[in-house]
C-alpha cells in the first residue's frame, strides 16, 4: 500500500492553462481601421477588464498606407478567464478587424 496525499488544488497564482502561468504579462494585438477614436475605443474596452491599465501600455503602428492601425497592448492578467473575457469583447466589437 502506497501512501498518497490528495492532489494539491492549484491556487489562482499557480493556475496553468494553454502554456501560460497566471498571473502574467501578455501582449494583445488588435487591428482596425485608422480612425481618430480607434485607440481610445480599444483602451476603454480593455480597461473595463483591467481598471489599472495605463495608456502607456498601448503601442500603435499605422500601416504603410495609413489605412489601418495595429495596436500592441501589454496587459497583466490574473487568469485565463480574464484573458478570454477581453478577447471575447475584442472579437465581437465591430471596430476590431482582428485580435491576436
Amino acid at each position: 500500500m502506497v501512501n498518497q496525499s490528495p492532489p494539491k488544488k492549484p491556487s489562482v497564482l499557480d493556475e496553468k492553462k494553454g502554456g501560460l502561468t497566471f498571473p502574467c504579462e501578455f501582449v494583445i494585438k488588435v487591428f482596425g481601421l485608422a480612425t481618430d477614436k480607434f485607440q481610445n475605443h480599444i483602451f476603454a474596452l480593455i480597461k473595463k477588464h483591467l481598471p489599472a491599465l495605463s495608456e502607456s501600455a498601448i503601442k500603435n503602428r499605422p500601416s504603410k498606407d495609413g489605412k489601418y492601425h495595429a495596436l500592441s497592448v501589454t496587459v497583466y492578467v490574473s487568469s485565463q478567464e480574464q484573458l478570454d473575457a477581453i478577447y471575447r469583447d475584442l472579437t465581437t466589437d465591430p471596430e476590431v478587424l482582428m485580435a491576436l
